[in-house]
């Protein structure tokens, strides 16, 4: 059964950019569904929510051909599994102070950091301490949401963060906190802020961090010993905020690329700076410490960004899988590619964050494809083997999410969730892949009322993390 809610967006007029139509094109209505139809079987004990945000303008958007892709408002997609059923689909939208007059309702309450309450968090979210957060990176003030996805209101961790804070927090399992590199422009001009926010949701630690250029720095990645700061190749333009781009970010050939090591229980001036060649990276896979002092981390490398597409990152071009050897008593990195296929939104065993992993798992980056994404890739990194999960010709997985068996013993031992979308039907499913044999067919698939256009993060949130009403 699917229910409409009363307050839907007007429809969305078609416009000459490439991440307003096809795949990346807004739905226009929020939409509840009850028992979805399911091809194969659910395994039984997954009970909890798949989510996923992602930019979807309400409404007309200003001057299109200067609209960027990552400033479309935030809507949330989440599909409850339990009992071995698909029990619901919902999708709504983030509301900001723009959607909520857009809709004829009520703005949401709760502290507004930097006056961004125009846009609601559209970049990721997740389960942590007892609640849903819906984020954002460049400043925007977390959004709490109901277990059924209903805005609740804007929440700076309860009166403790300060400033800014990330659409890509990173969690350790040891301590239960989240660690976090902030940028905000025009907030912060000239540095960036590391935040810690602990298991009950309260901020213990704000460090500044200067930097010059005011570079965007959409992910970090941490270690026992280390945060990691990615001070890339994309920087603050100028030229861009005149030309009428409404996000004023662009590749920048003279910026000195440099990944940072800040210690965990140090200050800024105790950070080390290593040089890297000229790149973007949104996405790390993992990273951890070695026995012999260095750090690895795996990630998604860019060549360039924001260079000729200045609408959003697919059209310049694609990024690779790369291993990055820091060795910070010699302040060095050696940097070797693991694959040269597009490889974007890289996930792993959650259960081996901060630790040595053998496997990772992305989405393929295929720009000439109707799909933008193609195969979903498993990787080996003890051996380099890549092996793939195809959808066919036309259709694409986006951000594959690993979810452990319960009773797991090898690291690929569990299921990914992968939202597929097929452009030839214009429909979308939610696919469980087997992790430990990508060849096979999916455990199951699940059938959507609509489309769920292309969008960025996700999570599995299981009810034991965040709980029913």
């Amino acid at each position: 059964m699917t229910t409409q809610t009363p307050d839907s967006a007007p429809p969305q007029d078609s416009a000459p950019n490439f991440y307003l139509s096809g795949i990346c094109g807004p739905v226009e209505h929020e939409l509840t569904a009850t028992d979805l139809p399911t091809i194969g079987r659910i395994p039984e004990e997954l009970n909890g929510r798949w989510l996923r945000n992602g930019p979807n303008p309400v409404g007309e958007v200003d001057r299109p051909d200067r609209h960027h892709w990552f400033l479309g408002d935030g809507m949330v997609h989440g599909i409850r599994l339990g009992d071995g059923r698909a029990q619901w689909y919902r999708n709504r939208w983030v509301r900001s102070d723009r959607v909520a007059h857009a809709l004829g309702e009520q703005p949401p309450g709760g502290p507004d950091f930097g006056n961004r309450s125009y846009l609601g968090p559209n970049t990721h979210v997740a389960g942590f301490a007892g609640k849903t957060w819906a984020l954002i990176e460049a400043g925007g003030t977390p959004v709490e949401l109901s277990y059924e996805l209903e805005t609740l209101g804007r929440n700076d961790f309860h009166g403790t963060l300060s400033g800014p804070f990330s659409a890509h927090p990173k969690y350790d399992p040891a301590t239960k906190e989240l660690h976090a590199i902030c940028y905000a422009w025009p907030d912060l001009v000239d540095s960036l802020h590391y935040v810690v926010v602990d298991q009950n949701a309260q901020v213990t630690k704000t460090i500044d961090i200067p930097v010059p250029d005011m570079p965007m720095v959409h992910d970090m990645s941490l270690t026992d010993r280390y945060a990691i700061v990615y001070d890339l190749g994309v920087t603050l333009s100028f030229e861009r905020m005149e030309e009428g781009y409404n996000l004023p970010f662009a590749w920048n050939p003279d910026h000195e690329c440099r990944v940072g090591l800040l210690p965990r229980d140090g200050a800024a001036s105790d950070i080390i700076w290593c040089p890297v060649s000229p790149c973007a990276v949104f996405h790390p896979v993992n990273a951890y410490d070695t026995l012999d002092g260095k750090v690895v981390v795996d990630l998604c490398r860019y060549e360039t960004i924001f260079l000729t597409d200045k609408l959003g990152p697919f059209l310049d071009t694609a990024p690779t899988l790369d291993r990055w050897t820091i060795d910070p008593a010699a302040g060095t990195v050696h940097e070797q590619q693991v694959d040269g296929r597009g490889h974007e939104f890289p996930r792993h065993n959650p259960r081996y964050g901060l630790r040595e992993h053998r496997f990772g798992y992305t989405a393929e980056l295929d720009i000439t494809r109707p799909a933008v994404h193609g195969s979903t890739h498993k990787i080996d990194f003890a051996t380099g083997q890549v092996t793939s999960h195809d959808y066919g010709s036309a259709a694409g997985g986006a951000e594959p999410i690993f979810i452990p068996k319960v009773d797991s013993k090898a690291e690929d031992d569990g299921w990914l969730m992968v939202m597929v979308y097929d452009a030839e039907k214009e429909a979308s499913e939610l696919h469980i892949l087997e992790a430990a044999d990508m060849a096979a067919s999916p455990v199951a698939r699940i059938m959507l009322p609509q489309r769920v256009p292309l969008g960025f993060h996700g999570s599995w949130v299981p009810d034991s993390s965040v709980q029913p009403l």
